[in-house]
């Protein structure tokens, strides 16, 4: 939509009503306003003309559908950081025990199946290579990868709790 009048035109006419369902949606002023301004800076650079009749249908989908987004990644970045949470082991072992740890931890990483599940904890831990890349070049999807190193870390628990 390259005319700057009938944007700013909308603008005037849609922005509370997409910015309301924005805050429905998200629970964030800020957020919300990202979203709505974004969804006006995409139309800026679009070529295609919005009718009038449609106009308020288009702009409050593409809001919805926006904030859907928004929420979706965030629930799968919520569910990262409680596998992160789960992984944290804070016990302190004796220096004596730290290499028969190690080796048992190793032996278990070793033992993983499918092997998938190695390269992935590899990959991540050794490497520090995040799950989008990780993801990127095992040619599956973020979730796949978080659902695969649940899974291997499962299997070392029960692993080393049987040591």
């Amino acid at each position: 939509m390259t005319d700057q009048s009938k944007l700013e035109k909308l603008f005037r006419q849609h922005y509370r009503q997409m910015y309301r369902l924005a805050t429905i949606l998200l629970h964030d002023d800020a957020e919300s306003k990202d979203v709505v301004h974004d969804i006006f800076a995409h139309l800026l650079d679009d070529s295609k003309d919005l009718k009038e009749e449609t106009a308020e249908h288009y702009l409050l989908t593409c809001v919805r559908n926006r904030c859907l987004n928004m929420i979706r990644s965030q629930k799968i970045q919520e569910r990262v950081e409680h596998l992160y949470l789960l992984d944290l082991d804070t016990t302190i072992l004796p220096t004596e025990r730290l290499d028969e740890e190690l080796k048992a931890l190793q032996k278990g990483i070793a033992q993983l199946d499918p092997p998938i599940y190695q390269d992935i904890i590899m990959q991540h831990y050794r490497d520090g290579v995040t799950f989008k890349e990780i993801a990127i070049r095992q040619g599956v999807s973020e979730t796949t990868v978080y659902k695969h190193l649940r899974r291997a870390l499962n299997q070392l628990r029960t692993h080393l709790n049987n040591k």
